[in-house]
């Protein structure tokens, strides 16, 4: 994969130092579909899928719709799987199934599936979106597949490609980005243990960017480390510019001035102009 004349968008955003919190994708739900490829630049036409139905679902329920499959190439044998997760704060929970037809999966009643208890983790590796998720993604979704191989799966694109490699962690939604894979094993053991590492941490799927942002400096205010810590009581502007966030277990108020701010070079690697992206400053953070 040549790289674009700007230069990778990962390795440029590194350079520049990004922020990397109050980027999550949102998402309340996902729907993940097993599906083993080739992924088209726009996954949802990829070839044997039913893109309308999907995108009716996602709009219905908030959602995301996801493409994974297993690290490594395998074999396209019998059903696939699918996954629905709900990522809301106080309902995390896992469904599993199997299909054959596309079109079931928009349809099927929404609690239907078997319960999954353990947690799942994604990796973005979708390169014909952003050549960075492949050229990072993939070694990353190796390395965590040989210490969790059910759990593991490569996904097609999530957003915020200038922070790869990105990953997830279902139910609860928390997006990594820029991972190390010496790194990620301890990530996602951490978690499935109730404990989230804080370090390279974007946000939380259901959460909007400037809560995710808030939820970033209170736990660095408070320490707070349990996957559940610091339940969301208030997020309510304060002036123009200025956000108050409240939590409570452990209790904690952030307040943030909101601002763009306009970049010298492009988002992703695709892109031809310079972008713009939100920012929240932290202002104060404490009890």
């Amino acid at each position: 994969m040549s790289a674009p004349a700007w230069g990778r968008c990962a390795d440029l955003a590194d350079a520049a130092g990004d922020r990397r919190e109050g980027t999550a994708p949102p998402a309340d739900h996902w729907l993940l579909i097993e599906h083993p490829g080739p992924w088209e630049q726009l996954a949802l036409t990829s070839p044997g899928l039913e893109p309308a139905a999907l995108t009716t679902w996602a709009a219905r329920y908030g959602g995301r719709v996801a493409l994974i499959r297993r690290p490594g190439r395998r074999r396209d044998t019998g059903p696939r799987r699918w996954f629905r997760v709900d990522s809301r704060p106080g309902h995390e929970g896992i469904l599993t199934g199997e299909y054959r037809d596309t079109t079931e999966l928009a349809t099927l009643p929404f609690h239907s599936g078997r319960s999954w208890a353990r947690p799942l983790t994604l990796v973005c590796t979708h390169g014909k979106h952003d050549p960075c998720c492949a050229v990072r993604g993939r070694p990353l979704a190796a390395a965590l597949a040989g210490a969790d191989p059910d759990g593991t799966w490569e996904c097609s694109h999530l957003g915020g490609c200038r922070f790869a490699p990105a990953v997830v962690l279902l139910p609860h939604g928390f997006t990594f980005g820029g991972v190390d894979p010496a790194e990620a094993a301890g990530i996602v053991r951490s978690y499935a243990e109730g404990i989230l590492e804080p370090a390279k941490l974007r946000g939380r799927s259901s959460l909007p960017p400037v809560v995710q942002t808030a939820h970033h400096h209170a736990r660095a205010a408070t320490g707070a480390r349990g996957v559940d810590d610091l339940r969301l009581v208030a997020a309510e502007r304060d002036g123009d510019e200025r956000w108050r966030v409240t939590f409570d277990d452990p209790a904690c108020t952030v307040v943030l001035r909101e601002r763009f701010r306009s970049l010298d070079r492009p988002l992703t690697c695709a892109a031809r102009r310079p972008g713009r992206v939100q920012v929240f400053d932290l202002l104060e953070a404490g009890p």
